[in-house]
């Protein structure tokens, strides 16, 4: 990537970390139908991925970059706050007013539950697009190590992302091809906001975190108005949770571990 120009090698980083949500969703190509409790315990295991991400892919991240910037803690921290707030309710207002019965399609027996796995969906989507902006503002500064670290970063994360809609969407009956395209289109966001974010990081740096925490706060409200409610009415036991936790923890460690 060395002879690439910034925005070029921003653009095939984010790609290539894009790419990695179709590896973390490849085991769903290998595994049958999963039934109603085996469905509980993904949905579960895609909640604590997208709750970590959340906080450590996206807040943490977005509140570094502002302070990087010469933003005091304080206003790093209000500001966050603030794109938090602003995308949760964003996402409750869409999910309130906004025709979603629409994105109730497929196999699924319960139209509700159709309902809300696609928001849970749209919200992962949507959160790749900010991450795949970082990757190019990463290579847009000209330092093409730290742009390869972050593309490495971000892609390995982004496999249990993959398995996250991939397992969603087998939960609404689709099949095992269908459930791994859906988590490579999730994935190919990124490009887009790799090409983006390297093309303006020298316009406009201050939007980065705004975005993060936009795409942070719209996840926060479908996993936890949406998702986790729903997983617990399912669940026999605590299998739901118990999957929570595991993909929770699992995505914690990858954030913290790759810095």
């Amino acid at each position: 990537m060395e002879s690439l120009s910034p925005i070029a090698a921003g653009a095939l980083g984010s790609l290539a970390a894009g790419m990695m949500t179709a590896v973390g969703a490849a085991p769903m190509l290998f595994v049958k139908r999963p039934g109603q409790q085996t469905q509980s315990v993904l949905l579960g295991f895609a909640a604590g991925v997208m709750l970590a991400a959340s906080f450590f892919s996206l807040i943490i991240p977005g509140v570094d970059v502002l302070q990087a910037g010469g933003a005091s803690q304080g206003w790093a921290a209000g500001t966050m706050a603030a794109a938090v707030l602003i995308g949760a309710t964003v996402i409750g207002l869409m999910n309130r007013f906004a025709p979603v019965d629409m994105l109730a399609i497929g196999p699924a027996q319960s139209k509700h539950l159709a309902r809300r796995i696609w928001l849970f969906i749209i919200a992962i989507t949507l959160h790749n697009f900010p991450e795949g902006a970082a990757v190019g503002v990463s290579f847009g500064g000209g330092d093409m190590h730290q742009g390869l670290a972050t593309a490495l970063g971000i892609g390995i994360q982004n496999m249990p992302e993959g398995l996250a809609v991939s397992a969603a969407m087998a939960s609404l009956g689709y099949g095992r091809g269908a459930a791994f395209l859906a988590a490579l289109a999730s994935g190919l966001v990124e490009p887009v906001g790799g090409l983006i974010g390297a093309g303006v990081v020298g316009a406009s740096p201050g939007a980065l975190p705004w975005g993060l925490g936009l795409a942070a706060g719209a996840m926060i409200y479908v996993v936890t108005a949406e998702i986790i409610p729903q997983t617990r009415e399912q669940s026999k036991g605590d299998g739901s949770m118990i999957g929570l936790m595991i993909g929770l923890v699992g995505m914690m460690f990858l954030d913290i571990a790759l810095g």
